[in-house]
């Protein structure tokens, strides 16, 4: 077992010492990615709540962000995964705080499109490279090999788990 001072390896031994007839191994990386994810999540969020934001909002102004054209609340809402009423939602307080615009279709009065004000992208592009310098600091006890290595793992993993290498049976 690797890991043997993380949290997640105190887990594993006492769920062995309970249950020694079941094989572990997978708590061991689900375990890891979980608590690895809630870490991670924990200090990104540290610069959107000093910006006022959420990271459901960040989510949806970087959407807008990287793809780099308006974009329907439907479409946001495939970007980032999120429900319809949710992105409404989110959509009204973002455009309220001025950071998104709101612009009607020529042609069907019931669709909006979105893009981000000149507010909205630079607060985007202020939060942006403090993330990535925390996450390539997170990242600086991997090798770049390992890093690439871990990458493709993780990308095998998540094409399975979105349905796109076929459907996970138990």
């Amino acid at each position: 077992m690797s890991g043997e001072g993380d949290t997640v390896a105190s887990v594993v031994r006492q769920w062995r010492a309970v249950h020694p007839e079941l094989n572990t191994g997978p708590m061991e990386v689900i375990g890891r990615i979980n608590r690895c994810s809630a870490l991670l999540q924990q200090a990104e969020d540290a610069p959107l709540r000093r910006a006022g934001l959420s990271r459901a909002e960040f989510d949806l102004l970087g959407a807008l962000r990287r793809t780099g054209h308006e974009l329907t609340p439907s479409e946001l809402a495939r970007e980032t995964f999120s429900s319809g009423a949710a992105v409404t939602k989110r959509l009204k307080q973002l455009t309220e705080r001025g950071l998104i615009e709101r612009r009607g279709d020529t042609r069907d009065r019931r669709v909006a499109h979105l893009r981000l004000t000149d507010a909205g992208r630079d607060l985007v592009d202020g939060i942006l490279p403090e993330q990535l310098a925390y996450e390539t600091a997170v990242l600086s006890v991997l090798a770049p090999e390992g890093q690439d290595h871990l990458a493709a793992l993780l990308g095998n993993l998540l094409s399975r788990l979105e349905g796109r290498t076929g459907p996970v049976h138990t």
